[in-house]
């Protein structure tokens, strides 16, 4: 079995980020509005961007102790097919741990990705065709 080890890699760029939706109160909102009307941000997605960031900061030796204790690979690890052939004839398996981006090369089969992964864990987000993200579904947590 082999395990993945920590790789440090740079944020994601540009078009390089994930979407993800909030429900905030309308007050909450209302103060946002406020803010960027001000003059504070440019819009509601700057400030958004600026308190996530500002959080992680603050957190930031709690991220590394446990990117260190749970060996997770920080920032992108993406496997092409000739990867995944390589780690089947030397007959072994992948333990993928990923906070960041965890990605499958969309020539890669779900058969081949089943017989070369043992499982994934991705804080962040995981990118494979549909088809190999189904065959997986149940190593992936």
């Amino acid at each position: 079995m082999i395990e993945i080890v920590k790789r440090e890699a740079s944020r994601p760029r540009g078009g390089e980020t994930e979407k993800i939706t909030i429900n905030l109160s309308p007050i909450d909102l209302g103060q946002i509005d406020l803010l960027v009307e001000e003059g504070f941000y440019s819009n509601r997605t700057d400030l958004i961007r600026n308190a996530i960031r500002n959080q992680l900061a603050i957190h930031a030796q709690v991220v590394k102790e446990t990117v260190t204790r749970r060996a997770l690979v920080l920032g992108l690890q993406h496997f092409s097919k000739r990867d995944l052939e390589a780690t089947l004839a030397a007959n072994e398996r992948l333990n993928i741990q990923v906070l960041g981006l965890a990605s499958i090369a969309t020539d890669v089969t779900p058969e081949l990705a089943l017989a070369t992964i043992e499982s994934i864990v991705v804080l962040g987000a995981f990118h494979a065709s549909p088809a190999v993200k189904a065959a997986l579904a149940d190593r992936v947590s």
